[in-house]
This record gives structure tokens, sequence and C-alpha cells, in this order.
């Protein structure tokens, strides 16, 4: 039986790397028939205000969100995974927490992250670099323009469309093979204070979609599945809630054995989104989660 979804649990605006602003985005869901949506941009709340707003206009409930980079370095999987956490919308309100996301969550992005990656491609790949694929160095300023919070996708578009790098030499430049690749993200331990401070559910984001079989737009750079079951102990530690089970870029093969994982490390979520990115290629309300998965979310986040 098909299951009836009522709320996307993960999507992004403009306020990091979509191509919705969060007053479209809540539009567009309220367009599919949504009752709930949650706006999880990347290590930033900035667009949730606008968010909020709109979803009151409209009638889709807005549960603030943020997804989390994790930066790992370990010697069998260097790069990075993503923690889905929901908050109460009170939060909003609560300076203390604002300032708390930028300093900590920001801290695995910004300017110098981004220096510090356009530095190690020119390093490497540009027109002097041991490799050198591009003809003309990359520029800081050249990424900046794609947005404000700087995220690997926007590195890509500027080397697609800026450079005329096809999708392979993309991939050869920023993927997590790449000699002049940097992690995004904090550091898993940063995340502890943080979360003892501002209480929130907490989900493992997208856990498959690195085994993902073939090409996909949702299988990005994540790690195959037995490199997340290996970090699944440290996850844990955490407090963890649930898995991000209803994915695009999950089989129904992974989808099968996340719920056996949920069972066996008696989590008590589920949940699902779209990701979503843009109106073409991750768009809104393809996965999401029933009317029951979203209770069982709500719930918890009463109890916080």
């Amino acid at each position: 039986m098909k299951r009836q979804i009522v709320a996307d649990l993960h999507s992004h605006s403009t306020a990091s790397d979509g191509e919705y602003t969060p007053t479209e985005l809540v539009l567009a869901a309220h367009d599919l028939g949504l009752k709930a949506l949650s706006l999880t941009d990347h290590d930033t709340i900035a667009g949730l205000d606008e968010a909020v707003v709109a979803g009151h206009r409209v009638g889709v409930t807005v549960i603030p969100g943020v997804e989390v980079s994790l930066r790992f370095r370990r010697p069998f999987f260097v790069g990075t995974l993503h923690l889905l956490l929901y908050f109460a919308p009170s939060r909003l309100e609560d300076v203390a927490f604002r300032k708390a996301v930028r300093e900590v969550l920001g801290q695995g992005r910004g300017d110098t992250l981004v220096r510090a990656r356009v530095e190690a491609i020119n390093v490497e790949f540009g027109p002097q670099g041991r490799q050198p694929l591009l003809t003309q160095a990359l520029t800081s300023d050249e990424i900046a323009a794609y947005g404000n919070n700087i995220t690997r996708r926007h590195f890509a578009l500027a080397l697609g469309e800026r450079h005329g790098l096809n999708r392979e030499q993309v991939a050869a430049l920023i993927g997590n093979d790449s000699p002049a690749y940097i992690p995004s993200g904090i550091e898993l331990e940063l995340l502890r204070p943080f979360l003892a401070q501002f209480p929130a559910v907490r989900i493992l984001a997208h856990p498959a979609a690195g085994s993902f079989p073939g090409e996909s737009h949702y299988k990005e750079v994540l790690p195959p599945l037995e490199v997340v079951e290996r970090l699944m102990p440290e996850f844990l530690t955490l407090g963890l809630d649930g898995l991000e089970v209803y994915y695009p870029g999950h089989t129904p093969e992974h989808r099968a054995l996340l719920l056996e994982w949920v069972k066996r490390y008696g989590l008590p979520l589920v949940t699902g989104g779209s990701d979503c990115h843009d109106r073409a290629t991750r768009p809104l309300g393809v996965d999401g989660v029933t009317q029951e998965e979203l209770n069982s979310l709500l719930a918890q986040m009463k109890e916080l």
C-alpha cells in the first residue's frame, strides 16, 4: 500500500543552497497539499522566521529545523555526515540560541572554509597545479556569487558553469577522494555542549544515500552504508532519536535495512523528506512522513 505523505521534513531554501525562498517553499508545500514542512537549511536558521510567517498565512505547520554538518577524519573515512535537528518554535525567540547557532554550527562553513578549499583546489588543479584541470584559477568571489551560506553545491555550480568542467571532472575536484578535499562541518564533540544547552530532536540524515547504485542527484559524495554503520556508535552517544528512512536516494532494500536499524538501536522515530533544493532535479514532496510518523515527531518535540 502506498504511503500517504502529509509532511516533508527535509528541505532547503535560499538561506543555504536551495532555489526557493522560504516563502516560496512554504507555498509550494501548500500547493502540494502538505500539512507540515520542516525547513532544514545547512547550518543556519536564517530562513525560519520568514517560513513560519508564511506557514501561518497559508495554514502549513512549519517545524523549525537545521541540518548540521559534522566533519569526520577517521582512518576509514574523511568527509561529512549530516544530522537533522528539530526544535520548538519558541527557540526562535531565544537570543542565546540564535547566537549559539551562528557561533557553533556556523564554524563548519563560512569564508574561512571557502578560502581554504579554493586554495587547495588551485594548488592541486589550477593552471600551475600538480594536476592542471582549470585553465584559470578558481576564486572565492566566483563561489560567493552563488550564495551566502556556501556549500559543495555552490562549488559544483561555479566549476561547471564558469570553468566548463563536466560532472566527472567536478567530482574529481571536490569529491571526498580528491587530494584537495577539506570536509565541511564541525567536530561531533563541539555539538555536545550545544545540544545540552538547547535540546532538540536528533535524526541522522539520509544514512544510505551514499550506497545508492548508479548515479543520483541525492547521492552526492556521501559515504557508503558500511561507513555510516561504523560511525553509528558515535551518533548514538549524542542521544540519537531516529533515522531518516524515507528519502529519494534510498532504495526499497535500504529502507528495509534502516527500519531494522531503528529496531536494533531502540530508536523512537522514523522520519523522511525530499531534501528539496530546487524545482527540477530535487523537488519538494517526493518523500516524507505519514500522519502517524509526523505525530510521533511532534510528541517527541513536546517532551523537550
